[in-house]
């Protein structure tokens, strides 16, 4: 949201609660002397069932009585707790609080799913709140009482740490987001859009056409994701925001990710540079698929081969022998397990085959330098210069000069090479065309956004990166999960070890006809067993 427009603004996250029944008769003074406080034997291990009960009850009670110091007593974080309390009793204006506990679940009962009802209330509009959240009760380190998990979610499901709540006109005015046929995009059918949806409005909205309301909302400090509408008291006029996104390949894409988790993937169109879909499947609201930074894997070897042909160092057809490791200033490289050796192999054979010590022994040939893989990254592909203008918040890849065993990671996808979904869907793209279009989701004519610019690829380059991508899809580390799409495709598979980390992420990309996809699942595995089946339902769905 803009700034400058008056609202109500607290810190801390969404709780509130004057007046109420329910719990609310209790004597909090004989509670706290009942609970297990000082003169009590001190309890140890988990809460039991008795205890979960009576401390559920009191903190309910509080919260509906709208005693801040009581119900925060009741959470192992009393300042925090206090604190958001307190500010929504009077900036809030949340009143008539219900709260109706459900059947406890979880290892031993310990975790209480409940729901609230109130009303919210601001210059003479008043309206009905509902939602619902949980909350766990665990042993206090200190004082051995059974005390609810502080968190800002326990009072609302939307809401982190650092988040504040709005009461009042909203900043932006709302948005009717449509994809490119005019279908509406809503967060209730396509769940992944929501903070994407969220972020349109704020830098869009005014643009659009429409008229603030009025809203509860909460405003997310801690990322980039736009505000979040808890509440509309008085609707606005909703401005018409057309964006690039399809229907059909975002619900391919929702359902893809929802089978991993962790897992995030991209589709654009390469003719054009529009992005298709965006999907995101994470216990937290970050989108990686445009925003993630990590070490894309094997996929890294599209652009790695494009510095070796244009530098003349080989060619599709020319040698990349494939031996069993390769060793480069001390470290050694190995393959995964199973792929043989090949010395008399050729770029377009170990390219297939996701031979890594092919690479790596063919970035020490002249005249490549350790600034090579990073000219070829920005200059031919647009990767890593910071000028994406995507029409919402991205990192469009960062591919670092790196010096010492970095260089040969760095060829294979580790080292200090960084990317998401978005940006190897990009890499596909440019290689199969030859031509760099920075991807986008809003046209850059409605704010007149300058799109970033590269030289692309020449035709030569070009033509041999997209038939090496068709090798890999039908005879390479990726046929097996590409094996039923029709028509032109493409593809490479990838996977990345990350430190700490017992199973490597797994990445792919490909395409198919005018689409292009990318995805990643962090821990899962090679790149055909995550996000090879996510691509390829993304792609399947935009042909």
């Amino acid at each position: 949201m803009r700034k400058g427009v008056k609202v109500a603004i607290v810190s801390g996250v969404f709780a509130a609660m004057v007046g109420g029944a329910g719990y609310g008769g209790y004597n909090f003074v004989t509670a706290l002397n009942g609970d297990g406080a000082a003169n009590a034997e001190q309890r140890t291990g988990p809460p039991g069932a008795d205890e979960v009960e009576k401390t559920t009850e009191k903190f309910f009670a509080a919260w509906e009585k709208g005693d801040a110091a009581t119900a925060s007593s009741y959470t192992n974080n009393a300042v925090d707790a206090e604190a958001v309390f307190a500010s929504f009793v009077d900036t809030a204006r949340i009143a008539d609080v219900r709260i109706e506990p459900g059947k406890p679940t979880g290892t031993g009962g310990r975790t209480v799913p409940f729901s609230v009802a109130a009303t919210v209330s601001y210059e003479g509009k008043s309206k009905k709140l509902a939602y619902k959240s949980r909350l766990t009760v665990v042993r206090g380190k200190t004082t051995g009482r059974a005390l609810v998990d502080w968190k800002p979610s326990v009072v609302h499901p939307e809401l982190k740490a650092g988040d504040r709540l709005f009461l009042g006109e909203a900043a932006a005015p709302p948005i009717e987001a449509v994809d490119r046929d005019g279908t509406v995009l809503t967060k209730e059918k396509y769940p992944s859009l929501g903070p994407v949806l969220d972020t349109l409005r704020e830098r869009y909205g005014a643009d659009a056409g429409g008229a603030p309301g009025v809203e509860l909302g909460i405003r997310h400090t801690s990322t980039n994701a736009g505000d979040t509408t808890l509440l509309t008291l008085a609707e606005g006029k909703a401005g018409k925001l057309e964006t690039t996104l399809s229907a059909r390949v975002q619900a391919a894409a929702e359902k893809a990710v929802k089978k991993y988790s962790e897992s995030s993937v991209v589709a654009l169109q390469p003719s054009t540079g529009q992005v298709l879909a965006v999907a995101n499947h994470r216990a937290d609201d970050f989108n990686a698929a445009f925003q993630g930074e990590l070490p894309p894997g094997s996929t890294m070897k599209i652009i790695t081969a494009a510095m070796l042909i244009d530098n003349g160092v080989t060619s599709m057809n020319g040698p990349a022998p494939c031996p069993d490791t390769a060793t480069w200033q001390s470290q050694t490289f190995k393959n995964l397990p199973g792929l043989k050796a090949d010395e008399g192999a050729s770029l377009a054979n170990s390219f297939m085959r996701s031979c890594n010590t092919a690479f790596i022994k063919l970035i020490d040939e002249q005249p490549l330098t350790d600034e090579s893989l990073t000219e070829e990254a920005q200059e031919r592909f647009g990767i890593g210069r910071d000028d994406w203008k995507t029409g919402i918040v991205s990192m469009d890849g960062k591919v670092p000069p790196s010096g010492g065993p970095n260089r040969a990671a760095n060829a294979i996808g580790q080292g200090d090479v960084l990317m998401n979904p978005l940006n190897m869907a990009s890499v596909t793209a440019t290689a199969i065309t030859g031509r760099f279009r920075q991807p986008y989701l809003v046209s850059p004519e409605l704010d007149d956004r300058d799109l970033a610019t590269a030289k692309g690829l020449s035709a030569g380059t070009s033509s041999q990166l997209k038939q090496m991508m068709r090798l890999t899809a039908t005879q390479g580390t990726a046929a097996t999960v590409m094996n039923g799409l029709t028509g032109d495709i493409g593809a490479k598979t990838g996977s990345a070890e990350i430190d700490g980390q017992a199973t490597a992420d797994s990445w792919f990309t490909g395409f198919r006809g005018d689409v292009a996809a990318a995805a990643m699942s962090e821990g899962g595995g090679r790149g055909g067993e995550a996000a090879g089946p996510m691509v390829v339902e993304v792609l399947r769905a935009g042909g």
